[in-house]
């Protein structure tokens, strides 16, 4: 059996930051809420039980986690910055698909988060 498209996820990750452009938004911070998708082959993780041949996802929140605490502007040079956190870290990686979301951003509109997304390949 051969298995294709493997990948690990975290979903719904809350961090409280403090990025933004606003000088207010650097002060007060504001949750942020993180998906991530990693496409990577743990095909011998799954035959061996091991973590070995995988990546674990407490080193994936801790990279996530490091990139959050600085402080940024746009949010677009958050996720590219953890992305390359984690190609960097983790050789296996294939691509990563990463969706950051702002709670109540400070706007005159109404929206439970509002983000950015982006979906990068190793080059």
């Amino acid at each position: 059996m051969k298995t294709t498209n493997m990948h690990i996820y975290l979903q719904g990750i809350q961090i409280y930051a403090y990025h933004g452009v606003l000088t207010q938004e650097n002060k007060v911070g504001s949750y942020f809420y993180i998906d991530i998708d990693i496409k990577t082959d743990f095909s011998h993780a799954s035959q061996t039980d091991e973590l070995d041949g995988t990546i674990n996802y407490a080193e994936i929140y801790s990279c996530i986690k490091k990139e959050m605490k600085t402080p940024s502007k746009l949010l677009e040079n958050v996720i590219r910055r953890i992305a390359k956190r984690l190609f960097d870290k983790f050789p296996s990686i294939e691509e990563i698909d990463i969706k950051i979301s702002k709670e109540n951003p400070p706007m005159s509109a109404i929206g439970q988060n509002i983000g950015v997304s982006a979906h990068y390949i190793r080059s």
